[in-house]
């Protein structure tokens, strides 16, 4: 096994933190400029990987809000719902409208690519990592 450094393991955690805040800055900013949902998964994805790659795949897995399956699996879901609101209303799937709630479909779009991206990447990254044992 290689030495670590120190250093990057002490910061892994905090830099996690601030990776995942600019992820969903760039997410909600992105509704209205450049970025968004694609953007702000690959931002969780470096979160989660400099996790990964300093600690353990465990330790990343534990960080995230659901593992990497049902995490891409519901960003589906979610942007299929986002379309259906067109849908029930007449319009074309995908049509986006605004909510009773006051949230529009757009962004219940971009959160559903959002949460795609990090399930399904770090998926990968963790498959990658993974040195034989089965991840949670």
């Amino acid at each position: 096994m290689t030495p670590r450094s120190s250093l990057l393991t002490q910061s892994a955690r905090p830099l996690y933190w601030i990776l995942l805040a600019a992820a969903v800055w760039v997410l909600l900013r992105g509704h209205n400029e450049p970025g968004g949902g694609f953007i702000g998964g690959l931002l969780a994805v470096a979160g989660s990987s400099l996790v990964a790659i300093t600690l353990d795949v465990r330790a990343a897995c534990r960080l995230q809000p659901l593992a990497p399956l049902p995490l891409a699996l519901s960003g589906v879901a979610l942007a299929v719902l986002a379309g259906l609101f067109g849908a029930a209303a007449g319009l074309p799937f995908l049509t986006h409208r605004w909510t009773e709630v006051g949230v529009s479909t757009v962004m219940l779009f971009d959160i559903g690519v959002f949460c795609t991206v990090w399930g399904a990447l770090t998926g990968y990254v963790y498959a990658l990592l993974d040195d034989g044992e089965a991840a949670p």
